[in-house]
């Protein structure tokens, strides 16, 4: 079989890869989930769920100016992937002089999409900032420097 006949072979195998990559930077399984997330992309390079996949994988390592990167590559492709927008507004929370920004990409991705998981996701980080963040306490008070 040639390579394309394989890859074809497995097209319909697509959602299931990314939700096991999921699955797997649930279980804490970093190795698996690239792996998954990668297979995932050869099968269909031009969508971001792949690339959300890595996101999301450094954004669990704390790994914020990553996660940033990644969620704003998929941001400018998509101006409109408003789970890419929420990430990228909790790596924003995580960083004490973004924190502004974040909320904003957060209120803004959850007052444009119809998705009851993003609104979800908006509402817990939402309340997350307001009741945890501004507190004194909060551990994640990294400095740098304010957007321009």
């Amino acid at each position: 079989m040639a390579d394309e006949t394989i890859l074809e072979y497995f097209t319909e195998d697509y959602a299931l890869l990314i939700e096991a990559g999921f699955v797997a930077v649930k279980q804490l399984d970093e190795i698996a989930a690239k792996r998954l997330f990668k297979a995932a992309e050869l099968l269909n390079p031009d969508n971001p769920a792949s690339l959300l996949g890595m996101g999301y994988i450094a954004l669990n390592k704390l790994l914020i100016s990553e996660a940033t990167k990644i969620f704003e590559e998929i941001l400018q492709k998509d101006p409109s992937h408003y789970l890419a927008q929420a990430l990228l507004g909790v790596c924003c929370l995580l960083t004490k002089n973004k924190r502004k920004r974040g909320e904003k990409l957060i209120r803004e991705a959850r007052e444009k999409s119809d998705d009851p998981t993003i609104k979800n996701l908006s509402d817990v980080c939402l309340t997350w900032a307001e009741e945890d963040l501004k507190s004194k306490t909060s551990p994640f008070s990294v400095e740098e420097p304010e957007d321009k």
